[in-house]
Formats: C-alpha cells, sequence, structure tokens
C-alpha cells in the first residue's frame, strides 16, 4: 500500500519494514493479530528511546493497523493505545556564513592547483549543489549524467512520495557540474558514477566530513543534510519567501519548512528596530525619544 498507493520513497518503506519487524518480535509474533497486552509489552520497549523515535515508531504501527482495519482484517484497531509522545522539534543544525565561506575558501584552493584533480572537480560539483540548490543527498548522488544541462538554469526532480519539484540552479553550480561532468564516462547513467552504481549517501557523508575538517570546522557539525539547512537558512535570511522555499525543498507540509525561520536575537532585535511602525519614534539604544509635553516638563 505504501509503495502502490501512497508513493512512499524507498527509504521510507524500509523504515516502515524495519520498525514492524522488531514490533512483532517486542509482541512475540503475530502482529497483526496482537492484542492490548501485546501493544503494550511493545511500548515497554520503547521507554529508553528518544520521543521522536517512539513518535516514529507509534506512527508506523497506527499506520499498520488502520491499514488492516480498512482492509477487513480487524475489525478493532488497537493503534489508539499507543504512546503519542509530545514532539519538540529541534531547530535545525546550520552552518554560518563564514563556515560556508571557509568550505569554499578550501575547495578554491584545490581547484587552484593546475590542472585540479578529477575528484576535486567532483567535490566541488556535489558542495554547490548541496548548498546552492538544497538537495537531499539521495536526490544528489542519484542524479542521472544529463540531468543538468548548461543552458537550463533549473531541474526537475521527484523527490519523497514520488512529488516532483523544480530546483533552482545557479551559474556556478552548473559550471562546476560541467567542470565535472567532462570527467564522467559519456556510457555513465549518472551524474556520480562509483562502480557499476551511483556514489552512495554514506560516501558523500565521509567526503563532506573530510571537507570540514580540513575546513577547520568540527565534523561532528557537517552533513549533506546541514548543508541543505544552511542552504534553507540563508535564503530566508536573505528575504526569500517561505512557501517559494518549500516548493523548492519539496516539503509536504508548510509546517516542516517553518522550522527554518528561526533566527538569533540580534536579528530580532534590528527587524524590530528598523521595520516596527513606531521605529522612528526609538533612538538612543532602543530607547523612546523623549517629547515635551505641552506646558509641561519634558
Amino acid at each position: 500500500m505504501l509503495a502502490a498507493e501512497a508513493g512512499a520513497a524507498r527509504n521510507t518503506i524500509a523504515a516502515y519494514r524495519s520498525d514492524l519487524t522488531l514490533a512483532s518480535q517486542a509482541a512475540g509474533g503475530a502482529l497483526a493479530q496482537a492484542d492490548a497486552a501485546a501493544i503494550e509489552r511493545v511500548s515497554e520497549q520503547w521507554r529508553a528511546l528518544a520521543r521522536a523515535t517512539v513518535a516514529r515508531k507509534a506512527a508506523a504501527l497506527r499506520r499498520f493497523y488502520a491499514f488492516l482495519v480498512d482492509e477487513g482484517f480487524r475489525s478493532d484497531d488497537p493503534g489508539a493505545a499507543l504512546p503519542r509522545p509530545g514532539q519538540a522539534r529541534p531547530l535545525p543544525k546550520v552552518l554560518s556564513h563564514a563556515d560556508v565561506d571557509r568550505l569554499f575558501a578550501v575547495l578554491g584552493e584545490r581547484l587552484a592547483r593546475v590542472p585540479p584533480a578529477a575528484l576535486d572537480l567532483r567535490m566541488a560539483a556535489l558542495v554547490e549543489l548541496l548548498y546552492g540548490s538544497g538537495l537531499r543527498a539521495s536526490e544528489l548522488v542519484s542524479l542521472p549524467r544529463a540531468a543538468i544541462q548548461g543552458d537550463r538554469p533549473y531541474i526537475i526532480l521527484k523527490g519523497k512520495g514520488g512529488r516532483e519539484r523544480l530546483v533552482p540552479l545557479s551559474d556556478r553550480a552548473r559550471a562546476a557540474v560541467a567542470a565535472w561532468r567532462a570527467h564522467v564516462p559519456a556510457e555513465s547513467a549518472w551524474l556520480f558514477p562509483s562502480g557499476k552504481k551511483h556514489l552512495s549517501r554514506i560516501r558523500l557523508y565521509q567526503l563532506i566530513k573530510a571537507l570540514a575538517a580540513e575546513a577547520g570546522i568540527p565534523p561532528d557539525r557537517v552533513s549533506p543534510h546541514v548543508l541543505r539547512h544552511a542552504f534553507a537558512t540563508h535564503l530566508l535570511e536573505g528575504g526569500a519567501d517561505l512557501r517559494a522555499l518549500q516548493a523548492m525543498l519539496g516539503h509536504a507540509d508548510i509546517a516542516t519548512t517553518e522550522i527554518y525561520t528561526h533566527v538569533d536575537a540580534s536579528r530580532l532585535v534590528t527587524l524590530v528596530n528598523e521595520r516596527h511602525p513606531l521605529a522612528e519614534a526609538l533612538g538612543g539604544g532602543g530607547k523612546r525619544k523623549r517629547h515635551s509635553r505641552e506646558g509641561g516638563d519634558p
């Protein structure tokens, strides 16, 4: 059902399979016929897990039992007994503009070598697409060789749930891809080939960590997804529209995109002082200007 009707991504289906398999083991098998006692045993084994993990596992089971009820395999839905931990959505890890500049400075030093190494050209193309277009790691590594053309400032991607979206490409990203593609065999199906397949997400993760270390940034602060976060956050800081950003990121729900609206305290203060309707009446470190009362003391 998830694959044929919901159009869920392969990774999503794998996650559901894993959660249901583990739940079945905890329930003693026969998960489809599990009673309230079996559901309680499953929930007990989740006590030490993070709230987000429990919420995900419970959601998978609820959807499973709802499917069984819809298809007539069960007359009752035990999913109501599953825990519903409140999810405190954490703020995403982000990089500052200075951090991004350091990453590109390292890439610039590598590309300054004559001639630049093919793997450095590949690294430049990967980072330009991650930070310049906000691609997901899985979307990036699986790009077809001909997906990006020099005369077309966008690509059309099929992301999660089979949803298509248009992703704009910067001139820098297209130039970096063109330089790298010259080293990709013409018969390759992938833009970033590796053996008989394409570059793996794990290998991309390792490459980004190594680049961060070379740039003097703690590797645990940087990942392909963090560069996607930086793309979104820096666009919003520059005045991008939230709905446009939602479309570029491929989020089904605007609430997912709203997580990037976090800003630091200094920017909030600046925003109030510069944009608030009473800003003209503010001055001297944010204090309201004193106005003399008619016929009275200031």
